[in-house]
């Protein structure tokens, strides 16, 4: 098969914001316990966090990490972990049926946050909780030192000088049916809006994610996102989006996923829009994809370890190379929308849907995932410019139009990068690459765990099948 791309890189559409690259760690499974934390393993620092985690977490160089959930939020109350660790309760944690030790809280997460060089994006609980405990938590963790009793508390559990934190989620996938004290549109837009108004008043500087739908299949996707926005305008900087992506079998289709994900973006992008004209504002929200991955082997297999255990391990996946190529597609997607996506979130990091799976007590297995995202996170940056790209399509279940390949161009300090698949199983792809000229410096096919460096002519590049590709031209 043939394709070709032509780059305008004068043409900038966007700047890719840092915040692309980010993940989410939820108490949930085995991400906490024996995953980021695990007392007594050979690599565990005077904290109890895994070294050998850190130091494969570090290269993926994330500016912000989506922290205590996830479904979990909706039913924590954030005191619990905090001072004494063997003063802190031991709970039933409803979300995922397991026993919460509550060994790792906030403050310890601030902890690992900071020895791993990221962000903390924090999730407020609007399920069980209220604007006042949400309002509580921000001021524990951003209130000067010694100003109030939250700030002198802070300062009590061994951390004087506030935290800064400046994003903060307002609850998590508050219209599903799963979500422990679900809302409808308006009562949720509601307790969002009031939370958002103390939050705001505590820390001006703070921005704030309001949930959107938990996908776009939900029945309510749509009349979900205007009625929060109108409800929350004033006070939100963003509007969430999740899905995960399911081989049901149809290979072809699961491929095509980049695609919807593509279809997704524009849907609420364009409510956005809608409701920004509808309250003459020139105020720009942005969408935060704060929930995304590949799902669906654990469920297949269906072993679901015995509830109210801790940790329980659930939901770990073994990522295969189909995986890697859509997880690479996915990237394009949100790259190719950097006018709009702003926050993007890999779920999870570890051990739950995950970039690496830990053994209890051992070490630590990259998946197939892990590859396209660190590689993508180094090279993919920068500017989105424009380009064109012609290349085959197949018909399948889910559209007649189905692409062969995804594709994403960025340009950074004069380099030219392009991140780009073969979807085919069974043929080669040979791009012709023009608009540009110069020498191709890097190229990386990904296949499985194992990564090749390549050099070949812009005017055939040869895309081998169910692969994932990064080319970094120089000028």
């Amino acid at each position: 098969m043939k394709a070709k791309l032509k780059i305008n890189k004068d043409k900038v559409i966007a700047k890719v914001e840092d915040a692309m690259y980010s993940s989410f760690v939820e108490h949930m499974g085995r991400a906490i316990y024996t995953g980021i934390y695990e007392p007594g393993h050979r690599t565990a620092d005077e904290e109890g966090f895994r070294k050998d985690v850190i130091d494969v977490v570090k290269p993926l160089a994330l500016e912000y990490v989506r922290y205590p959930g996830g479904n979990f939020v909706s039913g924590y109350n954030w005191r619990d972990g905090i001072g004494p660790k063997k003063d802190r309760p031991v709970r039933l944690e409803l979300a995922w049926e397991a026993i919460e030790t509550n060994q790792v809280g906030i403050d310890e997460f601030m902890s690992w946050a900071a020895k791993v060089g990221v962000k903390p994006m924090i999730a407020v609980n609007l399920g069980t909780g209220t604007p006042k405990e949400a309002a509580e938590l921000l001021e524990y963790l951003n209130a000067p030192k010694g100003s109030t009793s939250l700030a002198l508390l802070r300062e009590k559990n061994g951390h004087p000088e506030p935290y800064g934190v400046d994003l903060v989620c307002l609850g998590n996938e508050m219209d599903g049916p799963w979500q422990i004290c679900a809302k409808t549109p308006t009562e949720y837009a509601r307790i969002a809006h009031e939370t958002a108004k103390l939050l705001k008043r505590i820390d001006p500087n703070v921005k704030l994610v309001a949930c959107g739908s938990s996908n776009s299949s939900m029945p309510t996707f749509g009349l979900w996102e205007r009625t929060v926005l109108r409800e929350c305008w004033d006070y939100i900087d963003y509007i969430s989006l999740h899905n995960y992506y399911r081989d049901d079998g149809d290979t072809k289709s699961f491929l095509s996923g980049s695609q919807d994900m593509d279809r997704f973006i524009k849907e609420v992008r364009d409510i956005v829009a809608e409701i920004a004209s509808e309250k003459g504002s020139d105020k720009r929200i942005g969408l935060s994809f704060d929930e995304w991955n590949v799902w669906y082997h654990f469920r297949k297999e269906n072993n679901f370890p015995p509830k109210w255990t801790c940790p329980r391990a659930i939901e770990e996946e073994n990522y295969n190379q189909a995986d890697a190529v859509l997880f690479s597609g996915l990237i394009c997607s949100l790259l190719n929308n950097a006018d709009c996506v702003k926050i993007s979130c890999i779920a999870q990091l570890i051990n739950v849907l995950a970039l690496m799976i830990t053994v209890p007590g051992g070490g630590v297995e990259l998946k197939s995932i892990y590859y396209p995202f660190l590689h993508a996170s180094s090279l993919m940056r920068g500017k989105l410019v424009s380009c064109k790209l012609d290349c085959p399509t197949y018909e399948c279940k889910a559209r007649k139009d189905a692409s062969y390949m995804d594709c994403a161009v960025t340009e950074k300090d004069g380099k030219i990068r392009i991140l780009v698949n073969n979807k085919s199983d069974s043929e080669s792809i040979h791009l012709d690459i023009s608009g540009i000229g110069g020498r191709m410096e890097r190229w990386i096919e990904g296949k499985m765990t194992a990564l090749e460096k390549k050099v070949c002519k812009l005017s055939d590049v040869e895309l081998t099948p169910l692969s994932w590709n990064i080319i970094v031209i120089s000028e």
